[in-house]
């Protein structure tokens, strides 16, 4: 582990502690840090050569060494060694995906900082992370770190409707992620789950463009505060111009998913919360892979591709003028082995080059790639008179400016005990099991809350959970209730990394909906559905003695809500249909429109 020496001094600001070392082991002044940030990008940006400028405009995943050391082996996102890709491809913007506990972490990142310190000018690295607070483990969508405070996944936010506690929640996510480090949210998703079957709803706040809109303006305040500085963490919102309106719920991830569809002409609508996060000052934000289909003055390209939705609209209408960044590999297919695990996700563009893909992107108005680290494509159109270094220099300006925004010039390190301290504290902690159960909704009183100490049987659950609640039993046949835990249903297709995300009919079928309804048919049933999307469930509903929806909470905050110990405050952020008809018959732009939800949009009792 780095032992960085006991008489470097201190920075502490917004519980964030930084400590500072020049490669030659001593203290960086830096005598310019108080010099204004334009300044000092445009002095830094004249010395740099185009191959430093270009190495800004890559941000790939970098996999950590869970040993604290930097990792130089295979990774599937990952084609070189560690070394090389600082020191030779120049880049300088990572994604993590796991990482160790917060003392190795912290180790990693100061090494991984040192050797941003053997470049010719020294430009530090900027870490940036998928939401990593919740429940759900989605390769390349979100990240769960044990570490960490743990917290109601974001459609979980929307259902408290409480934009103080997800301010208070983004805040709390800030000061962890800084001090393991990472200083770039690849979030929020301020994408309406209008279509309810679209795989990606758990990271939405739901199908209301209002709702949404003050749960991302406060998010984003949580992790940037009043202004983008030292202690914060970049907003990359995404996904530009909202990516809810998925063609029969599919991904775009995947080129069977890559067709957006309005059939609402309801295109607008799902510009609102990207209002709100422009009020809020985002600093960064990545469109989606989509293509749309059919919608007036927009080319039938992928989003990050598209000029008029990035030029035209983000650029020019909405006068945005941070980082664009796309979404992940948009360019270069994933080879193991001579095969295809992941195709580019160039919907609309499949038929260019990859350095046609690379300068379209560029002439649509994005600054960085996501997912990709080929420098040599963008060296190689500008060696060759196709795109100017001026061009070039743009999007450079950009990137240098937040890292300055950030302190990571003056401040790149960080002391790995006190990052320890900070780390899922207990104040964290006590913080996000208290959002869990401000978001759990309760759908049906019937039984509850449960009374005295009942026996129970179980599913779903942890056992040792309920020991303070009840007494849990074998069977059925011997137990007071059935206490079950249940998850939306779903589909997946194919195998690997597209087996990740969940597809398709959202409704039980048989024989587990028949084995379900005959066991409440056997004894009272108290049913918790986690709700990743809008289950369809007309006959559990019926049959059970209580309904729970819940979306991302332990067992124990379900537990105080069925045995009374938490009066449930949580409202439905989206409509529960009635039936697989109704879905299909829906629109996918348009909100709460399945005609006779068996749960409205709001939707949520107490005791």
């Amino acid at each position: 582990m780095t032992q960085l020496p006991p008489e470097a001094p201190v920075l502490t600001q917004d519980g964030i502690t930084f400590r500072d070392l020049n490669k030659n082991g001593r203290l960086d002044v830096y005598e310019d840090s108080r010099r204004p940030i334009e300044e000092r990008v445009e002095d830094l940006l004249r010395q740099m050569t185009l191959e430093e400028k270009v190495g800004l405009m890559f941000h790939n995943v970098i996999p950590v060494g869970m040993d604290g050391e930097l990792f130089h082996g295979l990774h599937w996102m990952w084609e070189y060694s560690t070394t090389h890709n600082v020191l030779d491809l120049m880049m300088s913007h990572y994604n993590v995906h796991a990482l160790p506990e917060p003392r190795l972490a912290v180790a990693w990142y100061n090494k991984l900082q040192k050797l941003a310190e053997r470049t010719r000018l020294g430009i530090p690295i900027t870490i940036s992370s998928d939401p990593r607070h919740g429940y759900n483990q989605m390769a390349g969508a979100s990240e769960v770190t044990d570490a960490f405070s743990r917290w109601p996944e974001p459609i979980g936010l929307a259902a408290t409707n409480d934009p103080e506690l997800v301010q208070e929640f983004g805040d709390i996510a800030r000061q962890e992620y800084r001090a393991v480090g990472i200083s770039v949210a690849l979030h929020p998703m301020a994408d309406l789950a209008t279509e309810p079957r679209w795989a990606r709803i758990e990271g939405t706040f739901g199908e209301d463009a209002e709702i949404s809109s003050r749960m991302v303006e406060a998010y984003v305040h949580g992790f940037q505060g009043a202004e983008i500085g030292p202690a914060s963490v970049i907003c990359m919102t995404k996904h530009f111009p909202g990516g809810g309106p998925q063609k029969e719920g599919h991904d775009p991830h995947f080129s069977y998913g890559k067709e957006q569809v309005y059939p609402g002409e309801n295109f607008d609508y799902h510009l609102i919360p990207f209002e709100a996060a422009f009020r809020a000052g985002t600093g960064q934000i990545m469109p989606y892979y989509g293509q749309p289909i059919g919608v007036p003055g927009i080319d039938e390209v992928g989003f990050s591709y598209n000029k008029p939705v990035i030029t035209g609209l983000l650029r020019g209408k909405y006068g945005f003028d941070g980082v664009v960044c796309t979404d992940w590999s948009l360019i270069t297919a994933r080879v193991r082995g001579g095969k295809v695990f992941m195709e580019a996700r160039a919907w609309g563009v499949e038929h260019l080059s990859d350095l046609e893909r690379a300068r379209r992107l560029l002439d649509a108005g994005v600054d960085q790639f996501g997912g990709e680290e080929r420098p040599e494509l963008i060296i190689e159109l500008v060696q060759s008179g196709q795109l100017s270094e001026a061009r070039i220099d743009v999007s450079a300006r950009r990137l240098l400016r937040d890292k300055f925004r950030l302190g990571l010039f003056d401040h790149p390190y960080l002391d790995p005990e006190v990052s320890a301290e900070i780390v899922g504290n207990p104040t964290f902690r006590e913080a996000g099991a208290r959002a869990q159960r401000k978001s759990l909704v309760l759908l049906k009183r019937g039984a509850l809350p449960l009374v005295g100490r009942p026996k129970v049987y179980v599913e779903g659950y942890q056992p040792e959970s309920l020991a303070p609640y009840a007494d849990v039993v074998a069977s059925p046949e011997a137990a007071d209730f059935a206490l079950l835990r249940l998850v939306t249903p779903y589909q997946t297709i194919g195998e690997g990394f597209s087996a990740i995300f969940h597809y398709d009919d959202l409704d039980f079928k048989s024989p587990e909906k028949e084995r379900l309804l005959q066991l409440m048919a056997q004894i009272p049933a108290i049913v918790s559905i986690h709700l990743d999307r809008p289950a369809v469930i007309p006959e559990i509903a019926e049959a059970c003695a209580g309904l729970i929806g819940s979306f991302g909470a332990e067992d124990t905050a379900v537990l105080d809500v069925i045995f009374g110990r938490w009066n449930p405050t949580g409202k439905l952020p989206f409509e529960l249909p009635r039936s697989m008809e109704a879905v299909k018959a829906q629109k996918s732009d348009v909100p709460c429109d399945s005609g006779d939800p068996l749960f409205p949009f709001g939707f949520g009792l107490n005791y």
